[in-house]
């Protein structure tokens, strides 16, 4: 008799869910780090683990994520986004599995007769902040009014009026012009007016963005210089230029080279190289390198999509032969609906240490 009410049971919430159009998806990821060089049984082995759920119905969809990892469970969060008649609603809270609050974030918004409104309410560590904000565009002129009240981070749940934003941005002659009106709890606060990109026509590699900002007793011009030396090849260039930058100060000195850029793709593979030896501007995916080959490749196997991506660094002054202080490999292949294999290498041969990383993505 049970079973057959359990089985009845189970048949209806089958019906509505499916008479009510609900739907529910999630992605698995699981990622094992093994670094044999390690000391400890502790430090051999690295887990983590992130599970994510997302239900929805009648156009919301809720959606917890799990995080864990070897130490045990170290975060959970819970989020709600949906639209209630002509307002979108959404809602975030996250919370320390020990016990702990840390945020509850709800934002929200909506139109009306041409002009959006929002807010955004947040409480975390003992204080609360409101963002209300409005905007719209007339013509060629946007509008958008900012207030905020609270998140002075005193941690005390007061709700004071901390300030208000109105920003217009329109055209003026040849350039597009941003003006910002703020008043603080106190008064007047400032007018900043901000004008983008101006060329110079002789060096068209050079633009000016100009900052100008107006205070009860002070005013103060900053000019920016943006540089592009885009060569417009398959090679990039890293260039530096001596610059003095300030109130009312605009100086451009030396121009140097620092590094070269280069990429080159083959059908589904693609090549990069990229050396440097500059003092400013290093790009970061050389880390603390100097140098770095790259190659990598996306194309359809007879398992399903593969692609991989290995690379290797170079240090200079390094005791190693050619220089080469470091080297690692990726791999993802879908191995069929739902589930994805990864797997990676690194090798440092400075420390030396090898860390191996494998871990399956599951979404459903």
């Amino acid at each position: 008799m049970r079973r057959s009410f359990a089985a009845s049971l189970l048949m209806i919430v089958a019906v509505g869910v499916c008479a009510m159009a609900q739907s529910i998806s999630g992605v698995w990821d699981v990622e094992v780090t093994i670094d044999p060089a390690a000391g400890t049984i502790a430090d051999f082995l690295d887990f983590t683990t992130t599970g994510t759920v997302t239900y929805e119905i009648g156009g919301w969809a809720f959606t917890a994520v799990t995080q864990l990892d070897d130490t045990g469970w170290i975060d959970q969060t819970f989020s709600v986004g949906g639209l209630l008649g002509a307002f979108s609603l959404g809602m975030d809270l996250d919370l320390d599995p020990a016990g702990a609050f840390e945020t509850w974030e709800v934002t929200g918004g909506t139109t009306f007769g041409g002009v959006t409104f929002d807010f955004d309410f947040t409480l975390a560590d003992s204080d609360i902040t409101l963002v209300v904000g409005a905007s719209s565009t007339a013509g060629d002129v946007e509008i958008d009014v900012t207030t905020t009240f609270g998140g002075d981070d005193n941690d005390i749940c007061d709700f004071p009026w901390a300030g208000v934003d109105i920003t217009i941005e329109f055209p003026f002659c040849c350039a597009e012009v941003s003006a910002t009106l703020a008043i603080g709890c106190e008064g007047f606060d400032y007018v900043f007016l901000s004008v983008d990109d101006i060329s110079i026509p002789p060096l068209p590699w050079l633009t000016i963005d100009a900052d100008l900002t107006f205070r009860l007793e002070t005013k103060e011009l900053v000019l920016s210089p943006d540089f592009d030396f885009d060569t417009g090849l398959c090679f990039d260039i890293y260039v530096s230029v001596d610059q003095q930058t300030g109130s009312q100060v605009l100086g451009i000195g030396d121009i140097h080279i620092g590094g070269l850029k280069l990429v080159c793709e083959f059908d589904n593979v693609t090549f990069t190289g990229i050396s440097f030896w500059g003092s400013t501007g290093k790009p970061g995916e050389l880390g603390s390198y100097w140098e770095m080959y790259k190659i990598e490749s996306n194309e359809e196997t007879c398992c399903g999509p593969l692609s991989f991506e290995t690379a290797i660094y170079f240090d200079e002054g390094s005791s190693n032969l050619l220089d080469v202080s470091f080297f690692e490999f990726e791999l993802e292949v879908e191995l069929g609906d739902p589930l994805t294999f990864t797997a990676g290498l690194e090798i440092d041969i400075d420390a030396p240490t090898i860390e191996l990383i494998f871990g399956f993505l599951m979404e459903f």
